[in-house]
């Protein structure tokens, strides 16, 4: 019999002796016509397996539908029941050999393993498990978001090992700032190389590329030091190129996979696994070094690269129209408010550079990253050399600016994005936090000239990295909203001022140590902020100007 037409008829003394009108006969094969058109016959399901679990329980004289309906099974069940009900002839197999057994029958029942396909409006919702539920686009935010965690803990050791290292190395501090420098000549190379293939070819394929590059980088930096410096240099510089694809990939992501409104959000996200990644490498390098060497932050922070691109290829895909297991509410609502666009086949640079909006945002990026990049190099020097920190303090210390910045980046992309839901334009919205993002840490920088503790110092730091996070809802996210479809070129052209403004800023801040002091370093920070306000609150937009 097939198993969706079983249907088990029993009377309300289920569980006494057989009262049927038809006597019992248990020959091998036989037929039986039961038919009483004087009586009322009384149908009852029963599911021994979900009855013995607790799950179901079907008191005298109710139907299944009122007692799966009261443990809510209509909703969580697979499949339906069909039943048909016929008084008419069946051939009876011998028991011993062809007996049903109720579960199995009922099993099958219930998840419709016969075979048959019904696709009537009837059928009833499939549970889905809650991880397959969780948003795809944030899925590729948070994988973007630990790939910038590694990227800044594999670019931050270097900071404090080249402590231990420059006492092995004899190394002096112009010799220290050129090796700092070092990094950002590859880093400088790839910013519009990077973002011109991660608009043609998609992001996923640039960012494995990138996290694979740099760390094998971080790998070798202790062989190549020990060979000598040209290959130290080489090797940093080669883990700039690496890094250089990050951030154009990113964005390029995050503009096909985000909608508008959760933009500053998910990028403040994702930038805030940057100053974690930063966290993560002060607080740990320091204990490596102390119990087994400089050479094994980079050894145990560049194997980290291989468990992240196993997922990374596994779960992520360069848009949503190319993801095939994207349920398709997601896809609808990510299509609905960032609408699906051709691959980028050409590059308008003249109408781009035409563009005083984005001069704003290459000359803003220059400002910003003089400052930033030289807290990120030199902080551990300055807890060192001004405040008397050891090895150890200064990692620790080193800490509370980037937990500052983490924080302080998503409460600003929260603000952002409640002001844009709230009606207030996205160009004031940006100049307001940018605005923050600049005068912030001008403000903490000229009064680092005036504590007299190391604990005020610190907290300068920390309050003047803090509000310089607002800028991933101010530039960082410009790109995206004056550009969206060269999102990755436009952002690789004005980081790649950002890249000149560290290694400039880098190198001449050795020179400015040997010949000066700490204060003229925060003076010429502090100067570039205010140009980078003015400039940014004359000529930036928050409109799309390009498309």
């Amino acid at each position: 019999m097939n198993a969706r037409a079983l249907l088990i008829s029993f009377p309300y003394d289920f569980h006494s002796a057989p009262k049927h009108h038809c006597p019992p006969d248990y020959s091998g094969s036989r037929k039986i016509s039961c038919s009483d058109s004087n009586s009322k016959s009384q149908f009852r399901f029963r599911f021994p397996s979900l009855e013995r679990a607790g799950i179901l329980h079907l008191p005298r004289g109710r139907s299944f539908a009122a007692a799966a309906t009261k443990n809510g099974l209509i909703r969580r069940a697979i499949g339906k029941v069909w039943a048909e009900v016929k008084s008419e002839s069946y051939d009876v197999a011998d028991p011993a050999s062809q007996t049903v057994k109720l579960d199995r029958a009922l099993s099958e029942v219930v998840l419709g393993r016969d075979g048959d396909n019904h696709d009537d409006g009837d059928d009833l919702d499939i549970a889905v498990p809650w991880w397959e539920e969780f948003p795809k686009r944030w899925v590729i935010v948070v994988l973007c978001f630990s790939a910038f965690l590694l990227c800044n803990m594999d670019r931050v050791n270097m900071s404090i090992a080249i402590l231990p290292m420059s006492q092995e190395f004899n190394w002096n501090p112009s010799t220290v700032g050129l090796i700092q420098s070092s990094f950002f000549w590859g880093y400088l190379l790839t910013q519009v190389a990077g973002g011109i293939w991660a608009d043609t070819v998609g992001g996923k394929r640039v960012l494995a590329f990138g996290v694979i590059w740099w760390s094998i980088a971080t790998a070798l930096t202790p062989i190549a030091a020990r060979v000598g410096l040209p290959f130290l240099l080489v090797v940093r510089a080669f883990m700039g190129i690496g890094e250089g694809v990050a951030m154009p990939a990113m964005n390029n992501l995050l503009s096909k996979w985000v909608p508008v409104a959760e933009r500053s959000r998910s990028l403040a996200l994702v930038y805030s696994g940057m100053y974690l990644g930063s966290v993560t490498g002060l607080a740990f390098s320091p204990l490596l070094i102390h119990e087994f060497g400089w050479p094994s932050v980079f050894y145990s922070f560049g194997s980290l690269g291989s468990v992240w691109i196993a997922v990374w290829l596994s779960k992520a895909y360069s848009s949503p129209l190319e993801d095939p297991g994207l349920r398709s509410e997601e896809k609808k609502l990510i299509l609905s408010n960032n609408p699906s666009k051709e691959p980028v086949k050409s590059i308008p640079w003249r109408l781009i550079l035409s563009k005083p909006p984005v001069w704003a945002l290459i000359v803003s990026h220059f400002c910003h990253n003089w400052g930033t990049f030289i807290l990120l190099t030199w902080m551990p020097t300055y807890y060192n050399q001004v405040l008397k920190f050891n090895l150890t303090e200064s990692g620790l210390f080193c800490v509370l600016p980037w937990l500052t910045m983490a924080f302080s980046a998503n409460l600003g992309g929260w603000i952002a994005d409640t002001l844009v839901s709230k009606g207030l334009s996205v160009t004031i919205v940006r100049k307001i936090m940018q605005s923050i993002g600049f005068l912030g840490p001008a403000f903490f920088l000229t009064q680092l000239s005036h504590v007299n503790s190391p604990a005020m110092a610190v907290l300068c730091m920390s309050c003047s990295q803090g509000t310089d996070a607002f800028s991933q809802s101010g530039l960082y996210s410009n790109h995206q909203d004056i550009a969206p479809r060269y999102s990755g070129v436009l952002l690789g052209l004005s980081n790649t001022a950002g890249v000149l403004a560290g290694v400039f800023g880098t190198a001449s801040t050795g020179y400015i140590l040997q010949h000066g002091s700490w204060d003229d370093v925060f003076k010429v920070s502090v100067g570039l902020y205010l140009v980078g306000t003015v400039v940014w609150n004359l000529f930036s937009t928050g409109e799309k100007l390009i498309d």
